[in-house]
């Protein structure tokens, strides 16, 4: 039985991809299904792919149900479908597309055929990963969870500019230091002052 890998690149970055290996009798639901795992979406949104060529024109729909649009020819249906039945040639590509309102888009390229499938592997799977892809809800930090850790764990301040949010400056660390010094100075002055008046008065009632 042959296994197909697939390069699932993303539209607006094609530095990020994930690879994909599938069987050749998995349908499109099934590849559909593994590229959503592969970029970490949630499986709550519409979805189809298109049968594409070299330029990534958009031929017939392979879609997760009929919708309620025009078609240029009746769709075929992902849970109907197997992936060996659309591949043409041996670098065949498709487009995805999910969910209709962000219209995340990924290109897909047929990068490897193997007549030999992997005991270790449930198909269909990601095998490769390469680069941050979008996250389907917000933006993803390049630091990602861990900087997050970090500032709960040692309780990093938002403003560390040294000003308060009104714009006037606070007081560092080094600043309480320097002030505790100059009243431990002036205080050391203060002491010495007092000691030589104190002389000065006790030298007059010796006399």
């Amino acid at each position: 039985m042959a296994v197909l890998k697939f390069r699932a690149y993303y539209e607006e970055d094609d530095s990020v991809y994930r690879d994909v290996v599938i069987k050749h009798s998995q349908t499109f639901f099934d590849l559909h299904t593994v590229i959503l795992k592969a970029y970490e979406f949630d499986n709550k949104h519409q979805g189809t792919f298109y049968r594409s060529n070299d330029n990534w024109q958009r031929g017939r729909e392979i879609t997760l149900e009929k919708y309620d649009k025009e078609y240029k020819a009746e769709p075929l249906l992902m849970m109907n479908t197997t992936i060996g039945s659309e591949i043409r040639d041996t670098n065949q590509k498709f487009v995805y597309v999910y969910d209709f309102t962000k219209n995340w888009t990924f290109h897909l390229e047929l990068i490897n055929i193997s007549k030999e499938e992997s005991i270790k592997i449930v198909y269909p799977a990601t095998s490769r990963v390469e680069g941050i892809g979008p996250q389907q809800y917000g933006t993803r930090s390049l630091l990602g969870k861990k900087f997050v850790d970090i500032e709960e764990k040692y309780d990093l301040p938002q403003n560390n500019e040294g000003f308060s949010e009104e714009g006037e400056r606070t007081e560092s660390s080094d600043d309480i230091a320097d002030s505790a010094d100059n009243v431990t100075e002036e205080a050391a002055d203060d002491a010495t002052e007092e000691s030589a008046a104190e002389d000065i008065i006790e030298s007059g009632d010796d006399e």
